[in-house]
């Protein structure tokens, strides 16, 4: 397997009024092609910042963030769209659904975004990923006409239909009950077996990460091996 995204030295600071947040201290990682990870730790830890320098929507104060071989930092703005358009997918614990779309129209959306697709192919691509998640009969109904576990499907769908190398969900499970969360975990790790795509998503929750190929643990904005997060956390 290759390396498909790596931080090293990695810092992320934030000004707030006359202070600055450390959100990240030399972090450093390095996620293989189609792994499926857990970036794990407590509220505040700085997973969430992870995922956002992984994703293209911020850049680290200081060390170097590759993804896809491509150092963030350096990418201007056009390069950066391209990016996450091209190589990678979000899901977001709060599922950001359009709720003027109906779940066919939401998962088509990244396709219109990314250009290059005719009516009919976009079409083939949104029915077999609404398929694939188990909605076929829903594709007419809006997003508050779907349960919790139906949007986040949507929501996986619509992350995948770009056919991206990388999958970011930022706590995919938090608003849904522990069964349909499980669901869900088991739906993406079988996506993640069938098709390769690198999974990387956050979590604090223990029942979640058991399903992780591998698990990165993060306390006060740094990885910790695994012998230190147990005793940080006795």
């Amino acid at each position: 397997m290759s390396t498909i995204v790596e931080m090293q030295g990695v810092r992320k600071d934030y000004p707030l009024g006359k202070t600055v947040v450390h959100a990240l201290r030399q972090v450093d990682l390095e996620i293989e092609a189609g792994e499926f990870t857990a970036i794990a730790g407590p509220s505040g830890s700085g997973k969430t910042t992870v995922l956002n320098l992984i994703g293209c929507i911020d850049v680290p104060s200081d060390g170097v963030v590759r993804v896809a071989g491509h150092e963030t930092a350096k990418l201007k703005d056009r390069a950066l769209t391209q990016l996450r358009l091209h190589t990678l997918g979000f899901i977001f614990q709060n599922f950001n659904l359009i709720g003027v779309l109906n779940l066919y129209q939401n998962v088509e959306f990244p396709l219109l975004l990314q250009g290059g697709l005719g009516k009919a192919e976009r079409r083939q691509r949104v029915l077999e990923m609404v398929d694939k998640v188990g909605l076929t009969d829903q594709l007419k109904q809006r997003p508050t006409e779907l349960s919790g576990g139906q949007r986040q499907r949507v929501a996986i769908a619509r992350a995948l239909v770009t056919r991206p190398k990388i999958v970011l969900a930022d706590e995919p499970t938090a608003n849904l009950d522990s069964k349909t969360g499980y669901s869900i975990i088991e739906l993406m790790k079988e996506i993640n077996h069938q098709d390769n795509t690198t999974f990387i998503f956050s979590t604090h929750d223990q029942k979640v990460m058991e399903h992780a190929d591998r698990v990165i643990e993060l306390i006060d904005g740094m990885t910790v091996a695994a012998e230190q997060a147990e005793s940080a956390s006795a």
